[in-house]
């Protein structure tokens, strides 16, 4: 973890925090920047142990955290958690939709089951957690900022990922839509997205290409310096980066800002 981006002056001090995906990459990083902020973590993802290891990186930094095994595909483990805080912390202030899976594959060789799958995650996904998220904050009676994590393959398209470009711009679409629903409900409920890119993060492991590149270059590391070369700055972001974005739109200095997608790709889209 890059200490550069935990700072400690409370900018979200006393609020309750859900995140998915928290076991790794940008999830993790988001809930221990949120943590090192002073909001108390809910750390799930569908990854036990990862989650519980977040949990305690937090909690031995003097925050306050806790995890569970979190499917977001599936309502029934949604409403169990949501309930679980409403019941034990009195309100959700924070909800971080970061759970997502890559995938690529051309459209003539995709299944329908792989085409499923992909919307299950990234897109069912934010659905089930904006709207267990809206539950939780009109119950407890204060609003709320919800971040989805879409990416920039939601706004521009690249070969072999149709399924997963349809999944992220579909969630920002969602994202944008729901914002204004509960804006014109008067809510002081703010939906936004951030669309990252480039970031380096476990989720490249699973990929064919990268697997691909990893045993030409020879090794993982050897792959993401030979990607890095044509990217912008020359360099990964980092997911720590990617995290004090989802600070600031989590927090309240961001209190004007719904409907919003942020893009962090270094202007490459």
């Amino acid at each position: 973890m890059d200490e550069r981006f935990l700072g400690s002056n409370g900018r979200v001090a006393g609020k309750v925090a859900l995140v998915t995906g928290a076991a790794s990459g940008i999830g993790r990083a988001t809930a221990v920047a949120l943590g090192a902020q002073g909001a108390a973590i809910a750390c799930a993802d569908i990854n036990a142990a990862g989650a519980e290891e977040t949990a305690g990186a937090i909690s031995s930094g003097g925050g306050s955290a806790w995890s569970c095994r979190l499917d977001v595909t599936v309502e029934p483990s949604w409403q169990e958690e949501v309930d679980r805080i409403l019941r034990e912390q009195g309100r959700l202030d924070i909800a971080v939709n970061c759970a997502g899976i890559a995938f690529a594959c051309p459209v003539a060789d995709m299944s329908l089951e792989d085409w499923r799958r992909v919307m299950a995650v990234n897109l069912e996904g934010v659905f089930l957690g904006t709207k267990h998220a809206i539950r939780a904050m009109r119950l407890g009676g204060r609003g709320g900022s919800i971040v989805n994590v879409s990416s920039v393959a939601g706004i521009k398209a690249y070969p072999k990922a149709s399924a997963y470009c349809a999944s992220k711009a579909a969630g920002l679409m969602f994202s944008k839509a729901a914002a204004l629903e509960c804006l014109r409900m008067g809510e002081n409920i703010r939906i936004n997205s951030i669309s990252p890119a480039g970031v380096k993060t476990p989720i490249w492991r699973t990929m064919p290409f990268f697997q691909d590149l990893m045993a030409k270059e020879g090794g993982e590391e050897a792959a993401y310096q030979a990607l890095s070369r044509s990217m912008p700055f020359s360099r990964w972001a980092l997911p720590e980066e990617v995290a004090g974005a989802i600070l600031y739109l989590a927090s309240d200095e961001s209190s004007f800002i719904t409907g919003t997608n942020l893009v962090f790709d270094a202007g490459d889209a």
